[in-house]
């Protein structure tokens, strides 16, 4: 947050009005002192209305005054009416070119309006104004994060803590900064620092995401457990467990999922991952169970279903519960390609071949539209030739396999099915080197482990939040 300017309490108010009698003269300033005084302490009080009506009828009277102008500009952006502050601030800008907390409040205001150029201008001339104030150093340092330009916030909010040791938040916002920028030794050491000083759950829920970064698993799950035990928010306890998964320790990481989703039923990533320990684990049907939970929670996430297609395809029993939760699915999203071929998929996966309610020319039409929004959905491709092997429809089913492995080459089940449909068709020499290079995919253990590692890590890391959820 940027740190709100506050000059004209802690100077003298004196107002400069040109009359022709000394003694006229004291009395006007001293009344227009007290005005001025009145407003100060109805903007301290957040009487903000009452405030404005008596600084606009100063400003009318003397129209070149910095401090009414300032606070004019706070009272009015207290009340978030930005572009009426934005004069006012401007005005005392132009007043008083030399000071940095007009300066500070413009350019925060600034940032408000969206003009950001603007503002990081006024940030930086505020902090050349007063280089050692921690303040001007902070502001800008954080307007700089909030753009995104993290190499640029370093160096003042270096600065900032050195004039202020203390400052647990720019310190914190300092240990981030080094992570974001891989300067990880700097950022174990800041976070070391700050936590002498103040002993937090979000200290070490962020020194686990050094630790990790770093390649220390042990040094981040302790941490991560740390800071689930000091504060065991949903947030805590989601990236505690997800340590756990993303290193397959998946006893403890049921444990914490578990535990997790009691706490906060409503989570559905804590759902989801609980669901993805528990399949990692072999418990199936349990997995599937959390998945669907997950589903209902939030209908539209994505993620929620890959996870789901993945359990339901060794776990078939909950067939009509999937079902529906998939056609919900192509429902809400009719335009997502994924949804359309998950619904397919459950569809053919949950009824046997000799079930006569099994539509194959359904599931046909699913695929074909799935891959209509999405030419280049290898699985879609697969899918779509192993149902007309099924079917023995191999000349069909060929180009299906062999798209699908145009878009990925890695798909040794594609491999292993163009095989049998080039046996099936007589061309042996083809056949076997598609079943030569599925056994060599199948040796170097390409699929399964880890793609299953692929799809947790992303799931992991898409869902979630910013380093102890600060932005």
């Amino acid at each position: 947050m940027f740190i709100v300017a506050r000059s004209i309490n802690a100077i003298l108010f004196i107002l400069s009005v040109c009359v022709s009698s000394v003694s006229a003269r004291a009395a006007q300033d001293q009344r227009l002192d007290h005005e001025f005084q009145s407003a100060v302490a109805q903007y301290d009080a957040g009487k903000f209305a009452e405030a404005a009506t008596n600084l606009e009828d100063l400003v009318r009277r003397v129209p070149e005054n910095f401090e009414i102008h300032e606070l004019l500009g706070m009272v009015y952006s207290a009340q978030s009416q930005d572009a009426t502050a934005n004069t006012h601030f401007e005005k005392a800008v132009r007043l008083n070119p030399t000071s940095a907390p007009a300066r500070s409040n413009l350019a925060a205001n600034l940032v408000r309006l969206g003009k950001l150029d603007r503002a990081g201008e006024q940030f930086k001339k505020a902090a050349e104004l007063e280089p050692q104030n921690f303040d001007t150093n902070h502001n800008l340092a954080e307007f700089y994060v909030q753009s995104k330009r993290i190499a640029d916030a370093v160096p003042y909010l270096e600065r900032a803590q050195r004039i202020e040791p203390s400052s647990y938040d720019n310190g914190y916002d300092l240990s981030l900064a080094y992570l974001l920028s891989s300067r990880l030794a700097d950022a174990r050491q800041q976070i070391q620092l700050l936590l002498r000083l103040k002993n937090t759950a979000e200290l070490h829920n962020l020194l686990a995401e050094v630790e990790e970064k770093e390649g220390n698993f042990v040094e981040a799950a302790n941490e991560y457990e740390i800071a689930a035990h000091a504060d065991p928010s949903e947030s805590n306890l989601f990236d505690w467990g997800s340590e756990l998964l993303l290193h397959r320790t998946l006893g403890p990481a049921i444990e914490v999922f578990q535990d997790a989703a009691q706490r906060y039923p409503a989570s559905p990533r804590l759902a989801i991952g609980l669901g993805m320990a528990l399949y990692a684990h072999g418990n199936y049907d349990e997995a599937v169970k959390s998945l669907l939970r997950a589903a209902d929670l939030n209908p539209s996430d994505p993620s929620c279903y890959l996870f789901l297609s993945r359990a339901y395809g060794s776990s078939p029993g909950q067939a009509d519960d999937v079902i529906q939760r998939f056609r919900r699915f192509s429902e809400l999203q009719p335009r997502n390609a994924q949804a359309l071929y998950y619904y397919a998929m459950s569809l053919w996966k949950g009824k046997r071949a000799q079930d006569p309610s099994l539509d194959l020319r359904q599931i046909e039409t699913l695929l074909k539209n799935s891959l209509d929004l999405d030419p280049k959905l290898a699985e879609a491709h697969l899918q779509l030739g192993n149902l007309y092997s099924d079917q023995s429809k191999y000349p069909e089913a060929i180009p299906e396999y062999v798209r699908a492995l145009e878009l990925n080459p890695d798909l040794a089940d594609a491999h292993y099915r163009l095989g049998q449909a080039y046996v099936r068709t007589g061309q042996k020499e083809s056949a076997q080197e598609q079943l030569q290079v599925y056994q060599k995919i199948r040796e170097q253990h390409l699929e399964d482990l880890e793609k299953q590692r692929a799809e947790i890590r992303q799931f992991v890391y898409g869902a979630k939040d910013s380093p102890s959820g600060k932005p």
